[in-house]
């Protein structure tokens, strides 16, 4: 039997005819002319699905179930006349001022007991009933009126949940009812919290609150209760996700259901997120000029692949230009908004996408980058956004295509990174995405692919398996990481891994508690070097430095790799090895320099038999995809702002961007922001 959900994104690919390009469109900012001009130029630039009405609930209902649907038939009918799909947003996002003033009770209330107010976006108390309530009708009357239309492509739910953490009565409500069904017994929960510590014994679900913030306490929150309102605020936030999308997929049972992810956001678990919906859509905003900035990117275009399992993914924002992340937001060069774009459908995206088509003229986002800048058609932007629109229809046949199963896989859990960035550590520096980034950054450098994978996934496929700062584990994640060097996997973990359990109540006996057997280690002490003191590292006769985190390992069946060169530690462990069962694992108890962790890094992935796809020179990325017929193709991808030369190391390929084949042979050259796509003859693996 076909997969229903597969059936659905087949049936949006035929309608776009290959990869989706264009943007959110929200033509209630202009006027019906400016609409006929956007159509117009939307055919120029080979745009085939934008987003509509993501923030539009007040003009939809403007009082109490009063609705105007008038001008979003017309854009709908316009759009459906000029060839061009729509993903249609549930409103949900920007709740309509005469609710907040109605009904407060649906606006949020931080830590503080502050109830915040209305004047920007998603101000909404996702346990609020009343909220919930008028989510769901605007959302019936949406898509009753708008099933069957022509334009419509797919449904694209609220926008940018952001779990946000409420601490109003229905929210504490929630919480406590939540907790009765995930403890089952007020001693449950009492054990798990580890409620005995400060006399905090509850006796009953009703007394407990969400947790206070510092500044309200004489000392910190219990971290099992801090760690549970995470929890619960990410199902919360899920819970209205689903409601909406069971109601349009009543309506509209073939056609794709999302939401659009903010790639390694912390608030939500969207291994969870991911599993609920048709496809996995990312907005990111990596900035222009930002270090590391195309490191950053790939690594959350690889999470947004692996959410379901290796399956295309869409993106469905990104900026033209400059966006507003705050402080000095400088403009795009020249050619790198086809490379960070290109670079997305390398790692697997369906889709080119912006925020937003036609810049703003007013409200908090008008200087934000846009398809068509305030400047029209005359600028540079509208150049480059017409020609990358070239590009993405001669990559047509990408569309359903995958990347091939990587040889390399990276741990990512948010249950960790919630209980990893607690209070009450050694070290408040912790901070989860900067560790994965100190792990990926090797990896991307030498053209390594990686999948992400929960810890408890399938990893028998995998030469290597790289676990950053796993601080919480559970049996499951444990004994399948074990399971998996002992039939023969390589295993790289590093400091400050399986030190709590799901519960974050440190386990037993010496750290670190969930693989010392499988380490063969022990760590007799753990933490910072003092404020502004570094030491030093001997790996392999290379010596780097330890610049913040130092464990003190005893072995316990490991062999040294590398050793701490000075200090209190000079001649201790710093990074291990440890044959198990038929398998390696491999410990960095140390935080270095990036040349150190390079090199770490690197020469497990060689001792593990893992494969580069091309040596090439700094900042120059190479990818392989598959088109929908299996056939292989190499994106060369050179993020410098300088142009570079290309060894192939085989004869010339044909340049999909460029429609011939490779003049030089072997070599070719690449120009500043410059991206290649060769064709392969290989095969699917």
């Amino acid at each position: 039997m076909s997969d229903p959900v597969d059936e659905r994104l087949d049936g949006l690919r035929r309608r776009l005819g290959g990869l989706a390009y264009g943007g959110d469109y929200n033509p209630e900012q202009w006027d019906r002319e400016t609409w006929k001009e956007d159509v117009r130029l939307m055919r120029e630039a080979g745009v085939n699905l934008v987003t509509v009405g993501v923030f539009s609930w007040g003009l939809l209902e403007p009082s109490p179930g009063v609705f105007d649907f008038g001008w979003l038939d017309q854009i709908m009918d316009l759009l459906a006349g000029n060839g061009i799909n729509v993903d249609l947003a549930t409103p949900t996002a920007a709740p309509p001022s005469w609710l907040a003033h109605r009904h407060p009770g649906t606006l949020p209330i931080d830590p503080e007991g502050r109830r915040t107010g209305f004047g920007a976006r998603c101000h909404y108390c996702q346990s609020s009933p009343v909220f919930r309530e008028y989510a769901a009708r605007i959302t019936e009357k949406l898509a009753q009126r708008y099933a069957g239309h022509p334009a419509l492509a797919m449904w694209h739910i609220g926008n940018e949940y952001i779990g946000y953490q409420c601490h109003c009565e229905a929210s504490v409500a929630h919480f406590q009812r939540w907790l009765a069904d995930r403890y089952e017994s007020i001693e449950a929960l009492n054990d798990a919290w580890g409620t005995a510590f400060w006399g905090q014994h509850y006796e009953t679900f009703d007394h407990i609150g969400a947790p206070a913030p510092r500044s309200r306490l004489i000392s910190g929150p219990n971290p099992g209760q801090v760690l549970d309102y995470w929890r619960f605020s990410d199902a919360a936030a899920l819970e209205c996700f689903t409601a909406e999308r069971d109601i349009v997929r009543r309506h509209t049972p073939d056609l794709p259901i999302l939401t659009n992810f903010m790639g390694s956001f912390k608030n939500l678990d969207y291994w969870k997120w991911a599993a609920a919906e048709d496809i996995a859509a990312i907005d990111i905003y990596a900035g222009p000029l930002a270090p590391d900035g195309e490191v950053k990117a790939a690594y959350n275009f690889d999470l947004m692949r692996s959410l379901r399992g290796g399956k295309p993914w869409l993106m469905l924002e990104s900026a033209t230009g400059r966006n507003l992340s705050g402080g000095r937001n400088p403009a795009r060069p020249a050619g790198q908004i086809r490379a960070r774009s290109l670079q997305a459908v390398a790692r697997g995206a369906d889709s080119v996408m912006f925020f937003q088509w036609r810049a703003s003229r007013a409200g908090a986002e008008r200087f934000h980058s846009a398809m068509v800048p305030h400047g029209g058609t005359g600028t540079r932007t509208w150049r480059e956004v017409v020609a990358l629109g070239e590009d993405v229809g001669r990559l047509a046949n990408l569309a359903g295509g995958r990347c091939d199963r990587a040889e390399v896989a990276m741990v990512w859990d948010w249950e960790s990174w919630w209980a990893l960035e607690g209070f009450d550590h050694p070290s408040s520096d912790l901070r989860w995405t900067e560790r994965v980034m100190e792990h990926y950054r090797p990896l991307w450098g030498a053209n390594v692919p990686v999948d992400f994978v929960k810890p408890t996934d399938d990893l028998s496929e995998y030469r290597l398996v790289v676990v950053p700062n796993l601080y919480l584990t559970d049996e499951a994640g444990t004994a399948n990481l074990t399971d998996y060097v002992r039939e023969g996997g390589h295993l790289l973990m590093s400091y400050f891994s399986g030190i709590v359990d799901e519960f974050d109540r440190v386990l037993p006996g010496a750290h670190p508690g969930a693989f010392r057997e499988l380490l063969g280690i022990e760590i007799d002490e753990f933490g910072p070097l003092p404020e502004g003191r570094t030491s030093g590292i001997d790996h392999d006769g290379h010596i780097g430095r330890v610049v913040d985190w130092q464990d003190h390992i005893v072995l316990d069946g490991a062999q040294a790799l590398a050793v701490i060169t000075d200090g209190e530690l000079r001649g201790r462990p710093a990074v291990t090895r440890n044959g198990f069962g038929s398998g390696t694992a491999t410990y960095i108890g140390v935080s270095t320099d990036r040349e150190t962790m390079r090199r770490m890094v690197l020469d497990c992935v060689s001792d593990a038999g893992a494969k580069p796809l091309m040596d090439t020179r700094d900042g120059v990325e190479v990818v392989r995809r598959r088109d929908k017929d299996g056939r292989g193709h190499l994106f060369v991808l050179n993020h410098n702002a300088e142009a570079v030369e290309i060894d192939l190391k085989q004869d010339g390929r044909l340049n999909l961007l460029e429609g011939q084949g490779t003049a030089a042979g072997r070599f070719f050259r690449l120009s500043g922001y410059g991206v290649a796509v060769l064709s392969e003859e290989t095969e699917q693996r």
